[in-house]
C-alpha cells in the first residue's frame, strides 16, 4: 500500500515573511554601501556589504521554501523534500562566514591606513539602517518563536525551522552591526577616535562568525543524519526493554524528515512469534515517529 512521504507540511507564513525582509533588505543594502562610500564610513560600508550578503542568503532561504513545496511529491526523494529548506540554511551560514571574512579584512586595512569620516551622513544611515534591521527580526521573530513552541518536552532545537532560523540570525546580525556602526560613529564624532570605527568593524565580524557558527552546527548535523543522540532513539530503546516481548535491539537507525519528525530502522533478534506490526504499535505513542521499518530475525529456543 502506498504511502505519503511528505513528513513536514512547510512554513508559508515563513516564506511570506522572508520575502518581505528580503525586499527590505535591499533597499537598505544600497542606502548603506552608497553611504558609507561616500561618506568614508568602514562601519557602515562594513555594514552595507553584510547586509547584501544577507539579501542573497535571505533570497536562498525563500528559492529553499520554493523548491521543497514544488517537489514535495517527487518521488526521486525518498524521504521528502524538507533536507532542501536545510540546506538552504546551511548555505546561508557559509555566507555569513565569508562576509565576516570581508569585514575583517577591510576593518583592519583601515585600521592600518585611517580615513577622514563624514560622520553626520554616516551617522544617520546607520540609525536608518537599525530601524530596517529591528523591523525584519520583528516580522521573523513571531513566526520563528511559533514554531518552536509545538514540540513535546525534552526534544530542545528539533522542532526548529533552520531556514527560517538562518534568516533570523541574518538579520540579528545585521542589526548587531548596525549598533556597532553607530556607537563607532558617535565615539569619533564627539572624541575624534577614528579607531573605533573600524574596531567596531572587528568586533561585527567576530560576532557574525560565532552565530554562523551556531548555524553550522545544527545544518550540517541535520544534513549528515547525525541524530543517533536524539532522545526519541533511548525512547525507542526503553519501549523495546519494557514491551514484555523476549526480543533484543540488534540495529538501530534514526534519522530526522523533517521539524520534530523522525524516521527509523530497527532490527530485532527475537523468539517466538513476534511481528512487526506489534513493534510499530508500540513505537506509535512516540508521534515524532513518522516513518518505522521494523526486521525481526527469529532465533530458536
Amino acid at each position: 500500500m502506498n504511502h505519503s512521504h511528505i513528513f513536514d507540511e512547510g512554513n508559508p507564513l515563513g516564506e511570506k515573511k522572508t520575502r518581505w525582509v528580503v525586499m527590505l533588505t535591499l533597499v537598505m543594502m544600497g542606502a548603506e554601501i552608497s553611504g558609507g562610500w561616500v561618506f568614508n564610513s568602514m562601519a557602515l560600508l562594513a555594514d552595507g556589504w553584510h547586509m547584501s550578503s544577507h539579501a542573497l542568503a535571505l533570497g536562498l532561504s525563500v528559492i529553499a521554501y520554493k523548491a521543497a513545496r514544488r517537489f514535495a511529491g517527487d518521488e526521486r526523494f525518498a524521504f521528502g523534500t524538507w533536507k532542501i529548506e536545510i540546506l538552504g540554511g546551511y548555505t546561508s551560514a557559509i555566507f555569513l562566514v565569508i562576509i565576516a571574512g570581508l569585514m575583517l579584512f577591510q576593518s583592519v586595512e583601515r585600521l592600518l591606513f585611517p580615513s577622514p569620516i563624514h560622520y553626520d551622513q554616516a551617522i544617520a544611515i546607520a540609525i536608518a539602517g537599525l530601524g530596517v534591521n529591528l523591523l525584519c527580526a520583528w516580522l521573523l521573530k513571531d513566526d520563528h518563536h511559533h514554531h518552536d513552541h509545538h514540540h513535546d518536552q525534552g526534544h530542545g532545537t528539533d522542532h526548529h525551522d533552520l531556514n527560517l532560523r538562518s534568516a533570523y540570525i541574518h538579520v540579528l546580525s545585521d542589526a548587531a552591526t548596525s549598533v556597532l556602526a553607530t556607537i563607532a560613529l558617535i565615539g569619533g564624532r564627539l572624541w575624534g577616535a577614528v579607531w573605533l570605527d573600524p574596531l567596531m568593524g572587528v568586533a561585527g565580524a567576530f560576532l557574525v562568525v560565532a552565530w554562523a557558527a551556531g548555524l553550522l552546527r545544527d545544518t550540517s548535523k541535520v544534513l549528515l543524519d547525525a541524530e543517533m543522540d536524539v532522545p526519541v532513539v533511548e525512547e525507542i530503546r526503553e519501549a523495546i526493554r519494557k514491551g514484555s516481548i523476549d526480543a533484543e535491539i540488534t540495529d538501530l537507525h534514526v534519522w530526522r524528515v523533517g521539524r520534530g519528525k523522525y524516521s527509523c530502522i530497527l532490527s530485532l533478534a527475537a523468539c517466538g512469534d513476534l511481528s512487526p506490526m506489534r513493534i510499530k504499535e508500540m513505537l506509535s505513542i512516540h508521534r515524532e515517529l513518522v516513518h518505522i521499518t521494523v526486521e525481526i530475525e527469529r532465533i530458536e529456543n
